[in-house]
């Protein structure tokens, strides 16, 4: 029996089933027109992407090292003109003039000169970050009104910056020169008005003097700092807040303050610490005491608390201590607030 005759006993081939496999060793059809193509043009793909991950990759860790590199010089100024100095500073209190350890210097803590100088400083700072927040806020209430771009919002933004960095023998001289026993503004309070500033004594070179210098540099420090979160209400909540009935009193006090009240309070913690640690303008004002850092130069020039040595690396361990739960504070306010910011 022939081939073609065996064919014709097995009959008609059944007709395939839609989606069936093809039977072995028959053609799969005709190839789809551009597939060979495709996937050539995919695994070049792949292969010029590897290849590019390949090349890359020293040339990420090269940017990344000279990125590093490029950090070192302040690193440098970091180490040597901060932490060094601090460290020096804070350790020296914890030995004594033989230079054993020791931790009888703490005793200072309660002496009286060194609790009015804490006591003054307290105060001083908060005063003065209470006063320059109020202000700073009010005055970022009516930034808020203008065009970000505009050219009043410009020269108010740089001058902040600028003012917020003004301090020391040069901003003393300022108010001395204005307010001071024959400043400016003395003078002609006298002669208009039969007011004189310094009836009690000489007013601006009292620690309650200081109030108005600090107040100078924290109003727009509070400025820099709050401007940010004011701007970071959105004007969508107030909307909604009206289609829902709610007055414009009611939106500001159930979510405007809410959401301004951890970045405020942040804020007035960084107007408190940058007020603890100023010295430069007070030591151009008074001569000595009064606060912690003006305490401590007189330490450092002069041992005044009979019996123990190193008393200012003690009142500088007193300030890091005082510093640290500050900032601590300020920081998880910071990161409260900015869940508004986003």
């Amino acid at each position: 029996m022939t081939t073609a005759s065996a064919a014709g006993a097995a009959g008609p081939a059944a007709p395939a089933r839609p989606g069936a496999p093809a039977p072995a060793g028959t053609a799969a059809g005709p190839a789809r027109p551009g597939a060979p193509a495709a996937a050539a043009t995919s695994a070049a793909a792949g292969q010029t992407d590897a290849t590019a991950r390949r090349v890359a990759g020293p040339r990420v860790r090269r940017r990344g090292g000279l990125a590093w590199l490029g950090l070192t010089p302040f690193a440098l100024y970091v180490l040597l003109f901060l932490a060094v100095p601090a460290v020096i500073a804070i350790g020296s209190g914890f030995f004594d003039g033989s230079g054993r350890f020791t931790v009888a210097n703490l005793a200072a803590f309660a002496d009286p000169s060194v609790l009015r100088a804490f006591g003054g400083s307290f105060g001083l700072s908060a005063v003065s970050a209470v006063i320059g927040a109020v202000i700073g806020a009010v005055v970022c209430w009516a930034l808020a009104a203008l065009r970000p771009d505009g050219v009043v919002r410009s020269m108010i933004d740089s001058a902040a910056s600028v003012l917020a960095q003004f301090g020391g023998v040069m901003l003393a001289f300022a108010f001395i020169a204005t307010i001071g026993v024959q400043g400016l503004v003395t003078t002609w309070l006298i002669s208009a008005f039969h007011v004189d500033l310094n009836a009690n004594g000489a007013f601006l070179y009292t620690v309650p003097g200081l109030v108005i210098p600090y107040v100078y540099f924290q109003v727009p420090l509070m400025v820099l700092t709050f401007m940010p979160a004011l701007e970071g209400v959105r004007s969508q909540w107030g909307e909604a807040a009206a289609t829902l009935g709610a007055s414009r009193l009611t939106y500001w006090r159930r979510i405007g303050l809410p959401v301004l009240a951890p970045a405020f309070w942040g804020s007035l913690l960084l107007l408190f610490a940058n007020g603890f640690s100023s010295f430069a303008t007070a030591a151009a004002l008074i001569s000595q005491g009064g606060i912690v850092p003006l305490t401590i130069r007189t330490q450092l020039t002069s041992e005044t608390i009979i019996g123990l040595q190193n008393v200012a690396g003690v009142l500088a361990f007193g300030m890091v201590v005082v510093m640290a739960v500050v900032m601590t504070g300020y920081s998880l306010l910071q990161r409260r607030a900015a869940r508004w910011q986003r």
